[in-house]
């Protein structure tokens, strides 16, 4: 006879089980993302029997699909044969890129389980750094020798094309490894069986070298509407591939990353749900430890200029809406220049033209908003004109600063080899504040006589 607290146990195991055999016969019919996502409500024990339960290779690609703390969580639950199989059936690129977010010392045990040639693939592919071409090619690409036939080359890709992910296009490679030219499967398949490789193949690519940023790959793939990039090292030895998935989910890093800078945060690896509070909290308490630091400065002006706020209190109406005004209008300029550096539509030589445009569209920006305020001014305060003349010509100047500061920032950033992206809203806001009220106030020093 079972006990009570046994009975309980035993019906517990068994709508577990019911629960996850219904998500195994669901999962078979999902894609690997799909899949993934669905995981995310279960706990590690469950996720770890799921996995268990499901195909091997519809298990890995479910896997590789996870957030980089469920990877972090699941890892060290398998046995060496399934860390090993996991390793084996991923693609070198996937499985490097997922041990580049892991403890060191969880990576060495990891890649001690790994066969010696997926270990050798990984271990080069994790020496380049985490923002270059060669940290997100592959190493699984098909190449030929210039003097193969077109007929051994489909042989070829028809008995062992299903171990590489990309098949479309094939690479020409010397005796050397050098990268010759490159042959499109289409090309093959309406060519005579007996022309030789050399005979298609065109030599005029584009291609990365495996130092390059990916930024720049991205800018790539979007310029010449590419499939795949093919990496190669200085001398032109051909190292690896980088294919438009790769690049896609690269571009959303860095869409990513370039947001979070924007919104003065540090870039988090895991989705918003799945990173604890403690770490958001790091992430974020820096930055605003800075601007809370920066934003002193501006109640230290106020402070400095006590006497003409004593003297003539209507002016503290005024000091948010100048600033904030700038702000704003700096916001604007920093936005379109850093997406400008982003399309690679600026680059740094631009800076004085970028300077120059921005100065004409604050100055007629900023004489529209000044006679708006000067006539509000007028009619809501009778007999304070010079008050209002005051505000109009402070805003004239604060739009200038404003747009000058956000316009030329980003390329100033570029220029020491920084993120663009951190010269954003809160940081430009921040200097625009101080330097509105500096303006405002000297403006009201000189014409109100304070």
């Amino acid at each position: 006879m079972m006990t009570k607290e046994q009975k309980l146990e035993w019906r517990s195991e068994r709508n577990q089980n019911i629960k996850l055999h219904a998500l195994q016969n669901h999962c078979l019919h999902l894609p690997p993302v799909d899949c993934a996502e669905l995981m995310t409500k279960l706990t590690t024990d469950e996720k770890l029997q799921l996995l268990r339960m499901l195909p091997a290779k519809q298990a890995v690609d479910t896997f590789a699909e996870m957030s980089p703390n469920e990877q972090k969580q699941l890892l060290p639950e398998f046995t060496d044969t399934e860390t090993k199989d996991i390793i084996s059936q991923m693609a070198a690129d996937d499985a490097a890129d997922m041990l580049r977010k892991l403890p060191v010392s969880l990576v060495q045990n990891i890649l001690s389980r790994a066969e010696p040639e997926d270990r050798k693939y990984i271990s080069q592919l994790l020496q380049y750094p985490e923002d270059s071409a060669g940290a997100i090619m592959t190493t699984g690409f098909i190449s030929f020798a210039e003097n193969m036939t077109v007929e051994k080359a489909l042989a070829w890709i028809q008995q062992h094309g299903r171990e590489h992910r990309d098949i479309y296009t094939t690479y020409i490679i010397s005796a050397g490894g050098n990268l010759l030219g490159v042959v499109s499967l289409r090309d093959m398949l309406l060519s005579n069986p007996d022309t030789f490789l050399r005979d298609l193949m065109t030599q005029s690519m584009v291609k990365a070298y495996s130092t390059d940023d990916r930024e720049r790959v991205f800018h790539l793939f979007e310029r010449y509407d590419l499939t795949c990039i093919p990496v190669t090292d200085l001398e032109n030895r051909l190292l690896g591939v980088i294919t438009v998935d790769d690049a896609i989910d690269g571009m959303k890093e860095e869409t990513t990353e370039d947001f979070q800078k924007m919104a003065a945060t540090k870039p988090e690896e895991g989705t918003y749900l799945h990173t604890s509070v403690m770490q958001m909290v790091k992430n974020r308490f820096g930055w605003l430890l800075v601007l809370m630091i920066s934003d002193m400065i501006s109640g230290g002006i106020i402070g400095s200029f006590q006497g003409a706020l004593t003297a003539l209190p209507v002016l503290i109406t005024f000091i948010p809406m100048l600033t904030d005004t700038g702000g704003n209008a700096g916001s604007q300029s920093s936005t379109l220049v850093i997406r400008g550096m982003a399309l690679h539509e600026i680059q740094m030589s631009d800076a004085w033209k970028v300077i120059w445009k921005e100065l004409r569209v604050a100055t007629c920006c900023g004489a529209g908003l000044a006679f708006v305020n000067f006539i509000r001014i007028y009619l809501q305060y009778p007999g304070q004109s010079m008050v209002g003349l005051t505000v109009a010509i402070a805003m004239v100047f604060t739009v200038i600063m404003a747009k000058s500061i956000g316009g030329f920032l980003p390329i100033l950033a570029a220029w020491f080899k920084m993120d663009p992206a951190i010269m954003a809203s809160p940081l430009i806001t921040t200097i625009v504040d101080a330097g509105s009220l500096i303006i405002y106030f000297n403006v009201a020093h000189i014409l109100l006589r304070l």
